[in-house]
């Protein structure tokens, strides 16, 4: 089972050898199995990858993703068909009713929310957090009186700060944006690999985005990188490539599974995003309203 994030932060050559991604730097040569890659970070612009490992990545259902100029993730390559039943799943998703998604995006933003007062509470702002919580209980089928984006407002500027909004340019909003952007290819890898179209989602719905259900299966796990965030954005002014590196390894950090709002256990980011992704599977076949989702653990640094 894949259990690694790798990160590419300086200029390399990467090819396949040995059912492995080999990287080249220099006169520096490394092996890394394929097998144990989840995902694979591309985070500079001289990197070069031959067309067999990105052949085999796909065999081996890997995520690559790719960042800009400024180091924003901006792409994200993934494996095509392959579950065995991809069709089946992929039909089913299709004829989902308007009102069983409704239902499964008011579970979600319900967590959501959950998880917003929960990093709250951890920071000690109770009142805040005793609002949103509120928020989470009147969440009705489909959200309609967008409370996620009620709680958005008085969220954020309780964490980071009186004033602040996603639209600022800083460390905080940029690794923010970098550590969803990770979460949400190693959503969109495993959506793929259990059958899904991700462009078709629950509630996004832009025809400009390809990973609309990716979008809405990370709204829940938005929190864990705020929490994140903040904890290790205190004392650095800009993006780095430590930063960088610790964001992706959020993947491997233990998280609590919630299922129907009860605790089940933990285990890693992303153990836990198959998990989510195998419950949608399972809510598409039997028209379920049971979703496996993250929650905060006591511990959780």
């Amino acid at each position: 089972m894949a259990w690694r994030s790798v990160i590419i932060s300086k200029p390399a050559y990467l090819s396949y050898k040995q059912k492995s991604m080999q990287i080249t730097q220099g006169e520096e040569k490394f092996l890394i199995p394929l097998e144990d890659i989840a995902v694979l970070v591309i985070d500079n612009q001289q990197v070069t990858i031959s067309a067999s490992l990105l052949s085999a990545c796909a065999d081996n259902r890997l995520a690559v993703i790719t960042v800009n100029k400024s180091h924003t993730p901006n792409g994200i390559f993934h494996p095509y068909l392959c579950h065995s039943r991809a069709l089946k799943i992929m039909r089913q998703q299709l004829v989902m009713t308007k009102p069983h998604k409704k239902k499964l995006w008011q579970i979600i933003i319900k967590q959501k929310l959950l998880n917003q007062a929960l990093v709250l509470d951890k920071l000690n702002i109770s009142k805040t957090a005793d609002k949103l919580v509120a928020y989470a209980n009147m969440v009705r089928s489909g959200d309609p009186d967008n409370l996620e984006a009620t709680a958005a407002q008085i969220y954020f500027p309780a964490i980071f700060g009186k004033g602040f909004t996603r639209a600022d340019e800083n460390v905080f909003n940029a690794a923010l944006n970098y550590g969803y952007s990770i979460l949400r290819g190693a959503i969109a890898r495993s959506l793929v690999i259990y059958g899904f179209i991700p462009a078709f989602g629950l509630h996004h719905c832009s025809e400009l985005n390809a990973f609309n259900l990716a979008d809405d299966l990370l709204e829940p796990y938005r929190p864990v990188v705020d929490l994140f965030v903040y904890q290790i954005c205190k004392d650095i002014t800009e993006m780095n490539t430590e930063l960088k590196v610790a964001l992706t390894g959020l993947l491997h950090h233990d998280i609590t599974r919630i299922e129907q709002e009860k605790i089940t256990g933990k285990s890693t980011t992303l153990t836990l995003i198959d998990a989510t992704v195998i419950s949608l599977s399972q809510s598409v076949q039997n028209k379920q309203l049971c979703l496996v989702l993250p929650s905060l653990p006591d511990d959780f640094t």
